[in-house]
């Protein structure tokens, strides 16, 4: 049988699964993606997007589903928008308008049934091709001053292979997570890992490293996805392919995890959405004086 060699190509492309439902968030998700679900004045989604090019990835693919068109439009110019606010003078809302469509390269394909990540990310093959390739979950947002992808791409680049973040959580949190069995490296931040579950019972978790929504993966990782059978709840799992990949480093590199130790916005359900809203109003320079002010004089009060 030939061996993958493990790939350690500049990585350019970054894939952004965006077909879900946005059940938790109904009824605003009810013909709303929940990817345009404002995080202070901006969709999460822009976040997201800005985070892969920051970290020089360009060439942006979005995965999509039904219902999903106001991304297309919101990445795409609006002339008439445009129009109405240069003949108003109105330079800065301008300059923020044009921003999101001026941000990258952006391409869109639909996944079709959704069959879980896996499958979302499989849908992304025709347009990596054979090049090590970053994906990006929507639910998690980085902070920029802590530059996750970019030191995952360095690591990636490095050593080869598949590298996935990972953060230290509580053990009783870990079953909301899929969890990694890994063992330290030279390098304080990076671990090699030899194991991944999705979403394991407590007391059967192998660590506290639970994955969060950043990869970069080989593109071996599509060969095993196609022979990947649908796991927990009956849906082709990343994690799944990636076991796969850390089990036989033959196919297409080992596996690494850099441990992330940095800020994570998590907007994934409703309350941790809201508390992602408040942690970066605060710190916005434009919002954040009055915005304490107001919820130090809120909490004083009312709670």
């Amino acid at each position: 049988m030939t061996t993958a060699p493990a790939s350690k190509a500049r990585i350019s492309k970054a894939v952004i699964p965006a077909a879900g439902l946005g059940t938790r968030f109904l009824p605003a998700t009810k013909a709303t993606p929940k990817e345009m679900l404002p995080v202070v004045d901006k969709p999460a989604i822009q976040y997201v997007v800005e985070e892969a090019v920051a970290a020089g990835l360009s060439d942006v693919l979005m995965v999509t589903g039904r219902n999903k068109r106001p991304l297309e439009d919101h990445f795409d110019r609006n002339y008439e928008l445009e129009e109405v606010l240069r003949h108003k003078g109105d330079e800065k809302k301008l300059s923020k308008v044009q921003e999101s469509s001026d941000l990258a390269t952006m391409h869109y394909v639909r996944q079709g049934d959704p069959r879980g990540l896996g499958h979302a990310v499989l849908a992304a093959a025709p347009h990596v091709g054979d090049q090590p390739f970053a994906v990006l979950l929507g639910d998690d947002l980085i902070d920029p001053r802590d530059p996750l992808l970019m030191r995952m791409t360095q690591v990636q680049e490095e050593l080869g292979g598949s590298v996935i973040a990972l953060m230290e959580v509580e053990p009783e949190q870990i079953h909301l997570y899929g969890c990694a069995e890994a063992a330290p490296t030279e390098e304080g931040d990076v671990v090699k890992v030899s194991g991944l579950v999705e979403k394991p019972d407590t007391e059967e978790a192998p660590s506290n490293l639970a994955i969060i929504g950043r990869y970069v993966l080989d593109p071996a990782v599509f060969d095993v996805l196609s022979k990947t059978e649908p796991g927990r709840g009956n849906e082709i799992q990343l994690t799944d392919a990636l076991q796969t990949l850390a089990e036989n480093p033959s196919l297409g590199g080992p596996v690494h995890g850099v441990v992330f130790r940095g800020r994570r916005y998590d907007t994934g359900d409703r309350g941790d959405y809201l508390r992602a809203i408040v942690r970066l109003a605060c710190e916005r320079e434009d919002l954040g004086p009055e915005f304490r002010d107001w919820l130090r004089d809120f909490v004083g009060k009312e709670l």
